[in-house]
């Protein structure tokens, strides 16, 4: 009996998941909608069961049948990666520097980093979190060999596009607003490109505001937003549990996005460090549906 599942399918289930709906799924993995739609319908039929709850009105949510198929799903894909690296890419030794913004590194790079870890054994990986003003200055001097950095959505050109973050306003439920007092805000310290967005956009729409609680750490900022301190500004898909978001409806402007850029040191890469950015770019997938162009 043939099993139910195709990779390329199993991808756009986790992405429509990852994403919360079709559309951004669509970008993500660089389809139509209606390819998209298909792919679902398909998983389906070949199952026998609905893995999507498609109530008008109402968020995307999986069905219980399809919540027990999302880590299998992860866990397939990630072999089907680790088995291609190591297939095709085998013997790798050295060493690759890594520079990366902290909340993208705690969210979504563990298990890339790690299904590489197991692909390359012999490759040393060293990883360097901070503020993506620093990582672009140490890179510039050459202390790595490969760094992810957020800026705002430019096309092609200055790295390869590796991810699109949707920015929210998140708060807790115990925080209490006042209508006629400024916002208070958790933000990181400057230079931090969310604060940056943040602050433009509540100057744009007139809002005043006041820093409540600044915290370098991903941690930090979501706890002191727990503790119903302020509002502070989080990539939708970091959003935790039990946390409200906040629109037009509250008053709060709309927030630029960012896009998440993997860019290389200047001249000939190692084998290790080329091996880590094509596993990272596949991994991650380039949300833009374009093709991967670099002004190297």
């Amino acid at each position: 009996m043939s099993l139910p599942f195709e990779l390329d399918v199993l991808r756009t289930f986790v992405a429509i998941v990852e994403n919360g709906g079709f559309t951004r799924a669509s970008e993500r993995v660089g389809r139509t909608q209606s390819t998209v739609s298909l792919q679902v319908k398909k998983l389906e039929s070949r199952l026998g069961r609905r893995v999507f709850e498609r109530e008008a009105g109402r968020e995307l949510q999986l069905t219980p049948e399809g919540e027990i198929l999302l880590p299998y799903a992860r866990q397939m894909l990630g072999l089907a990666d680790e088995a291609r690296s190591r297939l095709m890419e085998p013997d790798i030794v050295g060493r690759v520097r890594l520079g990366t913004p902290e909340d993208f590194a705690t969210t979504h790079l563990p298990e890339v980093l790690a299904r590489f870890a197991r692909a390359h054994p012999q490759v040393a990986l060293e990883v360097n979190c901070d503020f993506t003003v620093n990582l672009l200055d140490a890179f510039s001097k050459g202390l790595y060999d490969l760094v992810l950095f957020k800026r705002a959505p430019q096309g092609p050109g200055g790295g390869v596009g590796v991810w699109k973050e949707v920015l929210v306003w998140a708060a807790s439920p115990r925080l209490v607003l006042d209508a006629g007092q400024p916002v208070p805000l958790i933000l990181a310290p400057v230079p931090d490109i969310y604060r940056k967005g943040a602050l433009a956009s509540l100057d744009a729409a007139g809002k005043e505001w006041r820093i409540t609680y600044s915290s370098p750490s991903l941690a930090g900022l979501q706890a002191a937003v727990k503790a119903g301190l302020g509002v502070t500004v989080l990539p939708r898909e970091m959003v935790p549990p039990g946390f409200l978001l906040l629109g037009p409806e509250q008053g709060f402007p709309a927030l630029p996005a960012t896009e998440i850029v993997l860019n290389h040191a200047p001249g000939t890469l190692s084998r290790a460090a080329q091996a880590l950015s094509q596993h990272i770019i596949s991994s991650l997938e380039n949300v833009s549906g374009e093709a991967h162009v670099s002004s190297r």
